[in-house]
Order: structure tokens, then C-alpha cells, then sequence
């Protein structure tokens, strides 16, 4: 941070000013005397203390450093500034580690340490994971997954006027790491102040920074039909897609499910969109339940879900639902497949309040279907519209009393709070893949 001499080695010694570099405190270069102390003092084994006098906050231009070797001075003369250097020679009198200790004489570091800590390739890759308050439970599971992943703290608090008052645990600590930051925008009014926190980690230096949103919630209102129509999913790509660069490049962005995979082209080239899924979790309920004997058929409600997910299953059979007009209302009806006597499980990204997924539900069972289940990987579920599920629940009378399943993952924290333990919900965790999504 300002102090000034010759290169390191052999350059140091013989007092070159070619490559010059800077280091804290210290005038211009050293005077003839001082090198000759400095060559003596560095010919065997030892200290050797470097002071800089310096005038206020500046130091004299022009004032050679002065060297001592170590005990012959103190490391603190008036208003000087010292660093004490600590040299061993091996038989080949090179430079084999040196050891900076600063002027408040604390634990020596080793230079090797020094440029780990400074260069992002070096240090340890491991992750330092931030949360909001409402993903706390989420993060905490993905940090017990893996041993490179830690929980970074922050103080979530607001001012008198409602505005956020925020402050990031151990900042200066963040210098070169790779950092991460689980959000949940659940909630409109959770955004500002998370995405204070999404602007300002970035900017701390960090060596890579990733950001993991589960659930993108403007997915749907990706396109427009009439002149006027605002695409909000576009919005809120913009504003991800100005998240400051970070020491290591672009921010990495991890959404699972998004609505529509066109969305990836609403992003700029600031951010690094990876879309993930969490059909792997069902898949592996499935098979558990094929094992045991089950008839297993994969039903979409209408032809987008099939065509965003149908990849996913390509040995299980399929039973394809439509939705038609019949004047206000859209009913949904049977296109294709047979589900007479199988378990049917519906596929889609997210649920709302639910009404489709219950007319489905309701045609299959119509149609014969054993029993029918439903996952989503979203469960949006506004005004706690859960419960129409909860009121319906096969419990071994078939599919015509309602469902006899309903998988979601934890994406949407307040809604995985709430179904709990309550039939016909199974909690499937996004943790795993997620601490796979940060492993560097």
C-alpha cells in the first residue's frame, strides 16, 4: 500500500531498480549503506527490519529506508512505520521462505499462505453460503451435505421507516473466497433487500459468486398476447442480469424448473444461467414404488408440461391431458393414453391454487385410473389454496377420493413449512442437488 523498493531476490540485494515494486509504508529505494547492511544481514540466517520514517501520512520523497538488522533497532521509532522480514538461507543461499510479520507483532504467515489467500486458484475451494431469513432451514441441510460448504451470517434488520438495515458477517474475510447466496422471492416485498445483499457480496472480491434462486417467480409471465401486456419474467432477468462482476467473472445463477427454457435467453452475458430440475428426486420416489410392484404411468395437464418434461421419462408410459374453452371456463380433457388401472402420477413445474391439477385428478379418475398422485417442483400455493388438497386425500378408496401423493420440493420455504407433515404432501429436499450445483 505505498511503501517503495527494489524486486525481491537477487535484485533486492544488489539494489536494481529495475521492476520496482511497492510495498506499505516504506520511502523510495535504499540508500547504498543500507544495502550493504541489508547484503551482510541477508548472508545468514536472521532478521532484518525495514523502516520507513514517514511525515504525516505521506512519506518523505527522497528519504532512503533505513535497515537494521533485527534487535539492533526497535521495530517502532517515533512516528516511523517497520516491517520486519525474517530470512532463512538454505546451502545454496537462496531465498527459501520468508515470513512478514507486521508491526503490531502478530503471528508470522507464510508467504505461501500469503499467495493462497490472494490468489482464488490456490486457496481451499471451498464455499461460503449466504442465506435469507426464510431459507435458513434450506441452507442449513445443504451445508450438512458437503465439507466445503459453510454458512456465511447476516444481520437482517430494518430502520424505523421499514427499509432494511443490513450487515454481512466477517466481510473482509470474504476476500478471494467463493461465495454463494440461497434467496427465496416468494415474496415481493423480500426482494429489495435481498437483492441488496446479491449487489453487494459480489464486490467484496470475492473469487466466484453464485447465485441460487430455486424458484424464479415471474416464469410464467414470459411472454406477451395484447399491446400493453408487461413480461415481468423479462424484468426480473434484467435486474439479475446487472449483478456486478465478481474477481472470478459472471455470476453463476441456479434456477430450478423455470417455467419456460426460452427464459435463458432474457438474460444478458453478465450471468451465467444453469437450469437444474428436480425430476431427479421424483425419479428416484418412482422406482421406489415400481419396485414394490406399482403400475407406474407419468400424466402431463396440458401439452407445455409435456413438452418441458417428457424427456425426463422416456420408459415410463404416458397419458396426455388438454385444456379446452367452454365460454369463461377451460376444462380439461383426455388427448391421449389410457390410465385405466395404473397408478397415475401428474407432472408439472408449479402449482398455484391448484384448480387444474384437481380437474385432472378428477377426469383420470373417470377414466379408471388405480390411484393418482402429482408433483410439482414449485408450490406456490397463494392464500394457503394447500388445503384443497389436504381435503382430498386417497387413503386406499382409490383415485375418486383425491390424491393419493403429492410431491413438491422445498423451493417455496414458506409453503414447506406449512404442508408439514400434512397428507397427502411429500417434502422432497432440494439440498443435495443444490450443494452439488456449488461444489467447485
Amino acid at each position: 500500500h505505498g511503501m517503495r523498493g527494489t524486486c525481491i531476490g537477487k535484485k533486492l540485494l544488489s539494489g536494481q531498480r529495475r521492476g520496482s515494486f511497492r510495498m506499505a509504508g516504506c520511502a523510495p529505494p535504499l540508500g547504498r549503506g543500507e544495502r550493504s547492511r541489508l547484503t551482510a544481514a541477508c548472508s545468514g540466517s536472521g532478521k532484518v527490519t525495514l523502516a520507513a520514517a514517514t511525515s504525516g501520512r505521506r512519506s518523505r520523497e527522497g528519504a532512503p529506508a533505513k535497515v537494521w538488522p533485527t534487535g539492533a533497532r526497535p521495530t517502532s521509532v517515533g512516528r516511523q512505520s517497520t516491517t520486519s522480514v525474517e530470512v532463512r538461507r538454505d546451502s545454496r543461499s537462496r531465498l527459501r521462505d520468508a515470513k512478514v510479520i507486521g508491526a503490531t507483532g502478530g503471528e508470522p504467515t507464510s508467504l505461501l499462505e500469503i499467495s493462497e489467500a490472494m490468489d482464488p486458484q490456490k486457496k481451499k475451494k471451498s464455499c461460503l453460503l449466504f442465506h435469507s431469513p426464510d431459507t435458513a432451514d434450506l441452507a442449513k441441510k445443504v451445508a450438512d451435505l458437503s465439507t466445503k460448504i459453510e454458512l456465511g451470517e447476516i444481520a437482517w434488520k430494518n430502520f424505523a421507516d421499514g427499509f432494511p438495515n443490513l450487515f454481512i458477517n466477517n466481510a473482509q474475510s470474504l476476500k478471494n473466497s467463493h461465495v454463494a447466496f440461497l434467496a427465496s422471492f416468494h415474496d415481493p416485498a423480500l426482494i429489495f433487500e435481498q437483492l441488496s445483499i446479491i449487489y453487494a457480496l459480489p464486490r467484496m472480491f470475492v473469487g466466484s459468486f453464485t447465485l441460487v434462486l430455486p424458484f424464479f417467480p415471474t416464469g410464467t409471465a414470459e411472454r406477451i398476447e395484447a399491446e400493453g401486456e408487461v413480461a415481468t419474467a423479462f424484468t426480473l432477468a434484467r435486474i439479475l442480469s446487472n449483478i456486478p462482476l465478481s474477481r472470478g467473472g459472471p455470476t453463476s445463477l441456479v434456477i430450478f424448473d423455470i417455467h419456460a427454457l426460452q427464459e435463458r435467453f432474457y438474460f444478458g452475458d453478465t450471468v451465467l444461467p444453469l437450469f437444474e430440475s428436480g425430476i431427479p428426486l421424483l425419479k428416484a420416489e418412482l422406482e421406489r414404488h415400481a419396485s414394490q410392484g406399482e403400475d407406474i404411468v407419468i400424466a402431463y395437464p396440458d401439452e407445455g408440461a409435456w413438452k418441458r418434461f417428457h424427456m425426463f421419462f422416456p420408459s415410463y408410459p404416458e397419458v396426455i391431458c388438454t385444456k379446452v374453452r367452454d365460454g369463461d371456463k377451460r376444462i380439461v380433457r383426455l388427448k391421449e393414453g389410457s390410465p385405466g388401472g395404473k397408478h397415475v402420477v401428474i407432472v408439472d413445474d408449479l402449482v398455484q391454487s391448484g384448480g387444474t391439477l384437481i380437474e385432472c385428478q378428477k377426469l383420470l379418475a373417470t377414466h379408471g385410473a388405480k390411484h393418482v398422485s402429482a408433483y410439482v417442483t414449485h408450490g406456490v400455493f397463494p392464500k394457503e389454496s394447500w388445503r384443497r388438497f389436504a381435503a382430498q386425500v386417497d387413503t386406499g378408496g382409490g383415485a375418486k377420493e383425491g390424491f393419493r401423493y403429492f410431491w413438491l420440493t422445498d423451493s417455496c420455504p414458506q409453503t414447506a413449512k406449512a404442508i408439514e407433515g400434512t397428507k397427502p404432501f411429500c417434502l422432497l429436499s432440494l439440498a443435495e442437488p443444490i450443494a452439488a450445483a456449488l461444489e467447485i
